[in-house]
């Protein structure tokens, strides 16, 4: 019996663009829980995802940021294997969903991650630079668990997840989601807004970075002083 498998999407103002991602996911052979996290969108996204059948929409009332929203999602499943998707995706199919969960019904690996190539290059190059930003992993449920402020975090939940598994000395994977990109900010937003949500993402990743490394700095001195 294969191990059952929740996929995961935090959602804020995709009501364009969650349709096609869905999609995907529905037709991927491992999806046996997929669960929408409506993140305090101010635009129809919960209205869209209450009409595809299929789906179970987690609809939060107040934005809790993407930690927040992961939470949640996991929160409303028991499946011991859990993958996280971008609400925004543009090029997904089911086969990409597929590659990033099979490795963990394998025994793989602990963590599996997707990488961009061949889509958008700014998307490419991203990835290139910091492959462990993605929002395309699957994991074992334990494995999110141990990380005990992921609530709290927002841009920046990739960076702790990582910390996590770097902790754990966990086997992590790479797989490549060719022809996938993200959709920019800018071309969401526009130009000035786009270029604002985008600062402010490259903010929440580095006081994620930051807390990371005061964490590692507490526990080498507590073993310091052991």
């Amino acid at each position: 019996m294969t191990t059952r498998v929740a996929i995961i999407i935090p959602a804020f103002n995709e009501a364009s663009r969650i349709a096609t991602v869905l999609k995907a996911v529905k037709a991927s052979s491992y999806a046996h829980e997929i669960i929408v996290v409506n993140d305090g969108s101010s635009d129809n996204t919960a209205a869209v995802v209450k009409n595809i059948d299929g789906v179970h929409l987690v609809d939060l009332v107040k934005n809790v940021g993407k930690g927040g929203a992961m939470v949640a999602g996991v929160s409303a499943t028991l499946a011991p294997i859990i993958a996280f998707v971008d609400a925004d995706l543009e090029g997904i199919e089911p086969g990409h969903i597929d590659s990033i969960v099979l490795p963990l019904i394998r025994g793989e690996c602990e963590m599996c991650v997707g990488v961009f190539r061949g889509g958008k290059i700014g998307s490419n190059a991203a990835m290139a630079v910091t492959p462990f930003l993605s929002g395309q992993r699957a994991m074992r449920r334990e494995l999110f668990e141990s990380i005990p402020y992921i609530g709290e975090l927002r841009y920046g939940v990739e960076v702790a997840i990582t910390e996590a598994v770097r902790k754990r000395r966990a086997k992590v994977k790479r797989v490549i989601l060719r022809g996938v990109s993200n959709c920019f900010k800018e071309e969401k937003l526009g130009l000035v807004k786009g270029l604002q949500a985008r600062t402010k993402m490259y903010r929440d990743i580095r006081e994620a970075m930051v807390r990371s490394r005061k964490k590692k700095r507490v526990q080498r001195n507590k073993w310091l002083d052991r």
